[in-house]
C-alpha cells in the first residue's frame, strides 16, 4: 500500500476529524448575533403544491402521529399531529457547482418514484446535466412524529458540487405567521402550538447533537430565502440567525465538495415535530439516534403484518390491492379513530394562496367519501376499521337532526355549509351491512336520519358532485336504500310504525324515480334517458340549469352522468333493466374516452371541474373556471354494473383501466389526463392530472371491484334493498300506485 490509497477506515477517521472540527466551529458561530433578523418580511404568497402525489406515507402505529406527501422527487405536504394539519410545503435538495450554477432536484432533474415496501417510497432524481443523483428513501418513526430521509448524493465528477437542503414550513395549514431559527445545528420553525425541527446526520457520527450542516440562513420566500441568495450571489448569508412572522424558508449547506472529497454519499435527515420546538427537536434527535436501516425494518415490518391480514385477489391486481387498502389506512386519522379524510392534498395546491389556514382542500372528512371506503375495508375483511368509520359518522359527525355536514374538520366543525341527501343516506346503509342494530343505535343515529330523510327528501339542496339542487337518481337510490335499512333496523326494535313509514316513502321514491329524473324528450339516443339532475319533478320541461365553474347555462335535458347506476348497485332496480340500458348508451356517447390505459369517464358533460385545454391549474385566474377530466373512479362503477349484469369479462377490463390509471407511486388519481397531445406541464393521455392523488374514494373503488370480481358479486349491495326491489317478482304488492307527494317528493301529510 506504500505511495498508494490509504485504507478506507483511515479515510473515514481523518474525515470524522474534520467533520466533528467543523461542526464544533460552526455551532460556535450561532452564538453571536442571534437577532439577526432576515430582511424582506413576510415573504411573497404562500401557495399549496400540487395535488398528484406520488406517494404517501405513516407508520401503523397510533404513536407516530405523522404522514408525508411526495411529488416531482421531492417531499410536499406533511401532516402532524392529524391528519387535517398541514405543516410543510416544499423540502428538497439545491445543487450548486464550481462556477455558480443553480440547480433543484424539482426543477432541474429527471424524477422516479418506487414504492419499495409498506409505505416505504424511493426518490431517484438524477440531474437532466448528468452532473449529479440524489436517491432518497422515506420513512416514519414508528414510536414519535419524525419523517425520515435516507439520503445519497452521487457527482459524475467528485467535489464539484455544493449541496444544501431546502425547507418551506407551513406551520398550521397556513404558509404565513411562522418563524424561523437555527440552533445547536437544526432548522427550527414554529406557529403557534406546532413546530418543527430539521436535523441531520451523518452515519458514522454516532451524537445525535452533532450535525450535518454546516452554514444556515432563514429567510422569507422568493425575498430573502437561501435559494434567492444563491441564485443572485452564489453563497447563502448566515448572518440571517432568524425570520419571524411570514413565510418563511430555510437553507442549510451540507457538509460536501471539496472540502472532504466524496465522503457524502449517505446521510439522514430526521424532519421532527412536537407542540414546541423543544420537542421537535428532541423527537427529531431520538428519531436519527437509530440507524435508518433499523428504523426502516420497524416501519415495513407493521405494514407487512397489516398485509398479511387482507384478503388475496388475482395476481395481476394484488400489489396494487394491498397499496389501495395500505393507503385507506394511512388516510385514517390517529386521534379521531375512524375518520378518513378523502385525500392528503389540496387540488392544484387550492386555487387561492395559502396565508391562512382556511385552505381545507380534501383533508376533510366527507360521509360520502368514508362510506366508500368503509365499504372498501369490508371487502378487504377489514370490518374493525369500517365500525370506526360508522362510529365516527354517528359520534363526531351527525348533527342533532339527525343530518350530516356536506365535509368537516376531523373534529366534526363544518367546513362548506350545504346539506347533501345520500351523505344522510349512506350511514343507515352502512349501519345494517355492518349489523348495527342495537337500540342506542337506532334511537339516536338511525332514526334521526331516517326522519331527516323522510321530512327533506327526495330532493336534495346538493348531488353527489356537490353542485346542484333538485333530483338525482344517485341521490335518490341512496335515500331509498337508506330508508329500507332503516326500516329494517326500526323493526328489529320493535318499532314497526316508523319502520312503515320508512319503506312507504322508499317505496313512493323507487315507484317515481324515472317520472321525476328521466327525460323522454331528450336529445341523445330515442331520446328517453336519465339526466343528472332536475330542477323539479319534471324532466322533460326543459329548465335551463347554471352549471358550476362557469361551465354555462343548459337545458337540462342535455345534461347526463352515470349516477343512475347506483340505482343497481345499491339494488333499487335490475342491472337488464331497459331504461338503464338505454342511458348507458347516451353515457358511452356523450362521456366515454378510450385512453392508453383503458377507458373511462367525465362526471357530466361540460363539467367545469379541472384544469384548463393548456394544463394550467383550474382557478388558475381567481375565476374558479376549467374543464373537467375524466374520473378514474367511474370506470369501477361501471365494472360493478357489468358484474351486476353478468359481463364478468367487461368488469374485468373496467379493472383493468384503474390498475393502468395509477401512477408509479400506484397513487390512483381523481382525475385523468383525456387530450392526447402532449402538453409542457407533463400532463399524459390517460394518467393523473393535478388533482386529488391519491383519492381515497378512487383507492376504495378499485378494492370493491376487484373484490367483488373475485366473490362473483357486489358486496356492497345491502340484500335487503335488492330483495324488496329487484327480486320480488310482483312489485305491486309493495309498492303500489303512485302516493300523494307535494312537488318535491316530500310527503304531503
Amino acid at each position: 500500500m506504500a505511495g498508494g490509497t490509504p485504507p478506507l477506515n483511515i479515510v473515514v477517521i481523518d474525515m470524522k476529524k474534520i467533520l466533528l472540527a467543523l461542526v464544533f466551529s460552526s455551532l460556535s458561530s450561532l452564538t453571536f448575533a442571534q437577532n439577526n433578523l432576515a430582511p424582506g418580511a413576510p415573504g411573497k404568497d404562500a401557495q399549496w403544491e400540487s395535488a398528484g402525489k406520488t406517494g404517501v406515507g405513516t407508520s401503523t402505529t397510533l404513536e407516530s402521529k405523522v404522514w408525508f406527501t411526495l411529488l416531482d422527487g421531492v417531499m410536499t405536504e406533511v401532516y402532524y399531529p392529524t391528519v387535517d394539519v398541514a405543516n410543510v410545503r416544499l423540502l428538497q435538495f439545491i445543487v450548486v457547482d464550481k462556477a455558480g450554477k443553480v440547480e433543484t432536484e424539482r426543477d432541474d432533474a429527471i424524477h422516479t418514484t418506487e414504492a419499495v415496501e409498506g409505505l416505504t417510497f424511493r426518490q431517484k432524481n438524477k440531474a437532466k446535466s448528468g452532473a449529479w443523483e440524489i436517491v432518497k428513501t422515506y420513512i416514519t418513526d414508528v414510536e414519535r412524529a419524525s419523517v425520515l430521509i435516507d439520503v445519497s448524493f452521487k457527482e459524475s465528477k467528485a467535489g464539484e458540487h455544493r449541496l444544501y437542503i431546502y425547507y418551506d414550513s407551513s406551520l398550521n395549514n397556513s404558509g404565513m405567521h411562522d418563524s424561523a431559527w437555527t440552533q445547536d445545528g437544526a432548522l427550527l420553525a414554529s406557529d403557534a402550538d406546532k413546530a418543527s425541527a430539521l436535523v441531520g446526520v451523518m452515519p458514522f457520527i454516532q451524537d445525535a447533537r452533532l450535525s450535518a450542516f454546516n452554514k444556515f440562513t432563514n429567510g422569507y420566500f422568493e425575498t430573502s430565502d437561501g435559494l434567492t441568495q444563491l441564485k443572485a450571489k452564489g453563497e447563502i448569508d448566515g448572518n440571517q440567525v432568524r425570520a419571524a412572522n411570514g413565510n418563511t424558508v430555510q437553507v442549510a449547506q451540507i457538509f460536501n465538495g471539496g472540502t472532504i472529497g466524496t465522503t457524502l454519499e449517505r446521510f439522514t435527515l430526521g424532519l421532527g415535530f412536537g407542540k414546541e420546538s423543544d420537542e421537535a427537536l428532541k423527537n427529531a434527535r431520538d428519531s436519527i439516534r437509530q440507524d435508518f436501516n433499523a428504523k426502516r425494518n420497524e416501519y415495513q415490518n407493521g405494514w407487512r403484518e397489516y398485509v398479511k391480514s387482507l384478503r388475496k385477489v388475482d395476481t395481476k391486481y394484488q400489489r396494487q390491492f394491498e397499496m389501495a387498502a395500505m393507503v385507506l389506512k394511512a388516510h385514517e386519522d390517529k386521534t379521531y379513530r375512524g375518520a378518513n379524510i378523502a385525500s392528503l392534498s389540496v387540488p392544484w395546491g387550492g386555487g387561492s394562496n395559502a396565508n391562512e389556514p382556511n385552505v381545507g382542500g380534501y383533508h376533510l372528512v366527507w360521509a360520502r367519501d368514508l362510506y366508500q371506503v368503509a365499504t372498501a375495508y369490508m371487502a378487504l375483511g377489514d370490518k374493525a376499521a369500517a365500525d370506526r368509520a360508522l362510529h365516527y359518522l354517528f359520534k363526531v359527525q351527525q348533527k342533532a337532526d339527525g343530518s350530516f355536514p356536506q365535509n368537516s374538520w376531523l373534529d366534526g366543525r363544518p367546513f362548506w355549509g350545504s346539506l347533501q341527501l345520500d351523505e344522510v343516506a349512506f350511514p343507515l346503509i352502512l349501519a345494517y351491512q355492518l349489523g348495527r342494530t342495537d337500540n342506542e343505535t337506532y334511537i339516536k343515529h338511525v332514526k334521526p336520519a331516517a326522519d331527516f330523510i323522510v321530512k327533506n327528501g327526495a330532493y336534495t339542496p346538493q348531488e353527489r358532485w356537490e353542485e346542484e339542487a333538485g333530483f338525482s337518481p344517485s341521490t335518490m337510490a341512496a335515500e331509498i336504500a337508506g330508508l329500507v335499512c332503516a326500516a329494517d333496523i326500526a323493526r328489529k326494535n320493535n318499532d314497526e310504525a316508523n319502520a312503515k313509514v320508512y319503506e312507504a316513502k322508499a317505496d313512493d321514491w323507487a315507484r317515481n324515480v324515472e317520472a321525476w329524473t328521466a327525460t323522454t324528450t331528450g336529445f341523445y339516443g330515442d331520446k328517453n334517458y336519465y339526466l343528472r339532475i332536475t330542477e323539479n319533478n319534471n324532466p322533460n320541461d326543459g329548465e335551463p340549469r347554471e352549471l358550476n365553474n362557469g361551465a354555462g347555462t343548459f337545458d337540462e335535458r342535455r345534461i347526463v352522468d352515470a349516477g343512475f347506476l347506483e340505482l343497481v348497485r345499491l339494488g333499487i332496480k335490475p342491472a337488464d333493466d331497459a331504461l338503464i340500458a338505454k342511458s348507458i348508451k347516451v353515457v358511452d356517447e356523450i362521456l366515454k374516452v378510450e385512453t392508453p390505459n383503458g377507458a373511462t369517464f367525465y362526471r357530466y358533460n361540460n363539467d367545469g371541474y379541472g384544469e384548463m385545454d393548456d394544463g394550467r391549474n383550474w382557478n388558475f385566474d381567481g375565476k374558479y373556471t376549467g374543464k373537467g377530466r375524466l374520473w378514474a373512479l367511474l370506470a369501477g362503477e361501471r365494472g360493478q354494473y357489468e358484474l351486476a349484469n353478468g359481463r364478468r369479462a367487461d368488469a374485468v377490463k373496467r379493472l383493468d383501466a384503474m390498475l393502468g390509471f395509477a401512477n408509479e407511486g400506484l397513487m390512483i388519481p381523481e382525475q385523468v389526463w383525456d387530450k392526447a397531445q402532449p402538453l409542457p406541464n407533463g400532463f399524459k393521455f390517460g394518467e393523473g392530472t393535478g388533482a386529488a392523488t391519491p383519492l381515497a374514494w378512487s383507492m376504495a373503488q378499485f378494492i370493491r371491484l376487484a373484490a367483488n370480481i373475485q366473490e362473483g358479486r357486489n358486496m356492497d349491495t345491502p340484500d335487503v334493498v335488492f330483495n324488496r326491489y329487484v327480486k320480488k317478482t310482483n312489485a305491486t304488492s309493495s309498492i303500489g300506485r303512485r302516493g300523494a307527494t307535494d312537488s318535491r317528493g316530500r310527503s304531503s301529510r
